[in-house]
């Protein structure tokens, strides 16, 4: 494949940032990916920042949301998450304390509840500590773990 005219690198990034939002490290791996230079692509990403195409702060906002209601992920593995995608730590806390927490321990109780039926019928302190280590690589912080192993549903009166 022969590498592309700017021109042309820059209308394939436009298209590529309409479809989601990204973050320029993902950009700039795709422009690599087709060949593009480092000058081109410093001035195509300048462009499309320009543009609006780019936006790290509404990348930040859209990636945590996704990733705590769809994906179920906890505040330490985002964290991480967008430590690799090298968005800015300033925009990436802003992000984070911005999660909404009634959602996040939602998200987090449903990662216990599966865990815990998936286990079913199993030891009680041997499954706690499968839970616990589960949702600890899910990313969660093992106070709020540890709230949510403890949590029995038939408990609460609704």
């Amino acid at each position: 494949m022969k590498p592309l005219s700017e021109p042309e690198a820059l209308n394939r990034a436009a298209a590529y940032c309409t479809t989601c939002e990204r973050c320029v490290y993902d950009v700039c791996a795709k422009l690599a990916a087709w060949g593009v230079g480092d000058a081109q692509q410093q001035r195509i990403i300048e462009r499309l920042i320009k543009e609006n195409f780019i936006c790290e702060e509404r990348f930040c906002r859209a990636f945590v949301n996704d990733k705590v209601r769809f994906n179920r992920w906890g505040r330490r593995k985002i964290s991480i998450a967008l430590r690799e995608k090298r968005v800015d730590e300033a925009l990436a806390r802003e992000a984070l304390e911005a999660i909404n927490e009634e959602e996040y321990l939602s998200a987090l109780m449903a990662v216990v509840a599966a865990k815990r039926k998936e286990l079913k019928g199993k030891d009680d302190y041997l499954s706690k500590q499968k839970i616990m280590r589960y949702a600890a690589s899910r990313g969660f912080e093992t106070s709020l773990i540890m709230n949510a192993i403890n949590f029995n549903p038939d408990e609460v009166d609704f």
